[in-house]
């Protein structure tokens, strides 16, 4: 029989569990050893989540105890929408748990939680590499054909 995955906000107590997917999502990345996030990062992302004034929100989804995924979103303004937009940031499920629609339902409680806030909008963007991430992304968005830059400062 299948266990039931609960999709529910993170808790000061998924700590532990949270950070061992963070950190596999940052490896999935090439984030990871001598290219690891600094801790510092990693500390002021977990305290945004658990401060009401910050506009980064985490999810998580739960098997039992067991915290088998995460997803990150964040509000802001926009220049081309009145209300905020919602950006998808970070999505990862643990691998052992893929394949049984984890992800899907932590991007539709994304969705469900921008349309609460009155976003009209939820965006994300991927590696062009991420073939199984890609393939699930393309079933449930469309595809906007940007191409991002970046430059560090």
């Amino acid at each position: 029989m299948p266990s039931v995955i609960t999709i529910r906000p993170v808790t000061r107590e998924d700590f532990s569990q949270w950070r061992q997917l963070w950190d596999g999502y940052n490896a999935f990345y090439g984030r990871a050893g001598n290219t690891a996030l600094p801790e510092a990062i990693t500390q002021a992302t977990w305290d945004r989540f658990h401060n009401q004034t910050e506009p980064v929100h985490a999810l998580v989804a739960v098997e039992g105890t067991l915290v088998v995924g995460l997803v990150h979103y964040l509000f802001h303004r926009s220049t081309t929408r009145l209300n905020e937009v919602c950006y998808l940031q970070d999505l990862f499920t643990r691998p052992s748990h893929r394949g049984l629609r984890i992800a899907p339902k932590l991007i539709e409680a994304v969705y469900a939680a921008a349309r609460e806030a009155g976003s009209s909008r939820v965006y994300w963007q991927t590696q062009a590499t991420n073939a199984s991430g890609r393939a699930l992304y393309d079933k449930v968005a469309h595809h906007a054909d940007f191409i991002v830059y970046a430059h560090e400062l």
